[in-house]
């Protein structure tokens, strides 16, 4: 059957601008870090993208090494462009990053010239775009000078492969360091992508008034850090969840217990505002960066989290609340 995209697709979300640009980001993107990959059932794949876009989520965030295996989510996304979504390519903003290991050798990861401009070529190639949205600096590279890589942003945008330029996970420092890089070089950096939760507020210590000085605009990844701020541990680490899996590197066991009773007490106040506790925490990481990216494993899961747009206001009384249940041990 023939894909047609929801003739209201657009009435309820938010769309913000991004930064001192013309470019304006859905409140909520669709990140494709998890479920995409090849031990994922094409056909959930395809449908979590088709119901984003119907929702009004025009911006979808990829990066080289997203599976697994690495490169297999940009192929899912370029099989859903291609069969359904390629007529709507610009209403959508497409996103994808290179700094992580990608292949064997010395080419094959950080923020050399060379790794950057071949990543993104693949990324185009698995894809089937002439062009990406937004390409990112995944993150700062230790030995390659800043220039360099900030150097190949700036060649590629020239070259029309991307049309701006994003960082990630860089410090303050470093981002004042590539801003004043990239203006001189007359491409702006559009966008920084840091972690940020209820639970992981680094940016707050410096970032945040960095990129507000820099005209930078800020996309917040693991804004539900990795599941624990949903109702999955309200009560206990589920055994099929990411926190109960023995490989897990991001989120486990030893991390949420600490949490449970701040997660009771979140919950709680998320019900007397009519949300999930999901919702909440990403109305909450709203107040502060221009758009989260949602992760989602099936479409019931994608229409929850954008339903947090239905109510992004805070009274003072309940940020206060949020940040004693925070402060409490």
């Amino acid at each position: 059957m023939t894909y047609q995209a929801a003739g209201n697709r657009y009435t309820s979300m938010p769309y913000r601008r991004c930064g001192h640009s013309g470019l304006k980001l859905p409140a909520i993107s669709l990140g494709l870090w998890h479920n995409f990959g090849d031990n994922k059932p094409f056909d959930n794949s395809r449908s979590m993208l088709l119901r984003a876009f119907d929702l009004g989520i025009t911006h979808f965030d990829l990066a080289n090494n997203y599976g697994p295996r690495p490169g297999a989510a940009e192929e899912t996304f370029g099989r859903v462009l291609k069969r359904d979504l390629r007529p709507y390519r610009d209403e959508m903003i497409v996103s994808t990053k290179a700094g992580w290991e990608m292949w064997p050798g010395p080419y094959g990861e950080w923020g050399s010239r060379k790794y950057l401009m071949a990543s993104l070529d693949q990324s185009l190639q698995r894809m089937g775009l002439d062009y990406v949205d937004i390409f990112y600096s995944h993150r700062p590279d230790p030995e390659t000078p800043m220039a360099e890589t900030m150097g190949a942003l700036d060649a590629i945008v020239r070259q029309g492969k991307a049309l701006y330029v994003g960082i990630s996970s860089y410090s303050p420092a470093q981002t004042l360091e590539a801003a004043s890089i990239l203006k001189a070089l007359g491409t702006p950096c559009l966008i920084h992508q840091p972690k940020y939760s209820m639970f992981e507020r680094e940016i707050e210590q410096g970032l945040t008034q960095v990129l507000s000085e820099s005209g930078m605009g800020s996309i917040a990844f693991c804004p539900l850090a990795q599941g624990l701020l949903t109702s999955r541990y309200l009560n206990e680490i589920p055994a099929d969840s990411r926190a109960a899996a023995l490989d897990n590197h991001f989120l486990n066991g030893d991390a949420v217990t600490p949490r449970l009773a701040q997660l009771r007490q979140l919950n709680e106040l998320a019900m007397q505002r009519e949300q999930t506790l999901a919702q909440m925490a990403l109305a909450w990481a709203l107040l502060t960066v221009t758009s989260v990216i949602i992760g989602a494993s099936r479409v019931s899961q994608l229409d929850e989290n954008v339903g947090a747009i239905a109510n992004l206001a805070f009274s003072s009384a309940e940020l206060q609340e949020i940040e004693r249940i925070l402060a409490s041990t």
